[in-house]
């Protein structure tokens, strides 16, 4: 199975993270972009995550999307994630994370892929004396 590395730009990560209810398999999933700790060079914001994937589930994230049967609360915003597979861009080779864009490459190590979009982890701002 491929390992997939993903970035969700902080304009998408809600987007993102419905996205990811819809490919996934409970709740849970909507947390899979919640924690923005990566930065681009021009200090965007990311929520990062890594995980492996069946070639089925590579088909299912760019097939129209369909309610989860687990879903029977219908928590999931299909409009979001609709959003955010629109912005899918998915690469099996190094691409840049861009703030209007749900980057992911296949087939890297996850920093090595997170390197390659150019990310690096958020810097904290420097505390006076």
């Amino acid at each position: 199975m491929p390992r997939i590395t993903a970035a969700a730009p902080e304009a998408l990560v809600f987007d993102s993270n419905q996205f990811a209810m819809c490919l996934g398999y409970s709740l849970a999933d909507g947390l899979t972009f919640s924690n923005l700790n990566w930065q681009d060079a021009n200090g965007g914001l990311y929520g990062c995550a890594s995980w492996e994937a069946s070639e089925e589930w590579l088909g299912k994230a760019q097939e129209p999307l369909e309610r989860p049967s687990w879903d029977v609360d219908e928590v999931i915003d299909m409009v979001a994630a609709g959003r955010a597979q629109a912005a899918l861009v998915v690469s099996t080779e190094a691409v840049a994370a861009y703030p209007a864009v749900l980057t992911a490459i296949s087939g890297m190590q996850a920093l090595d892929a997170i390197e390659a979009m150019g990310l690096v982890v958020k810097s904290e701002p420097e505390l006076e004396a």
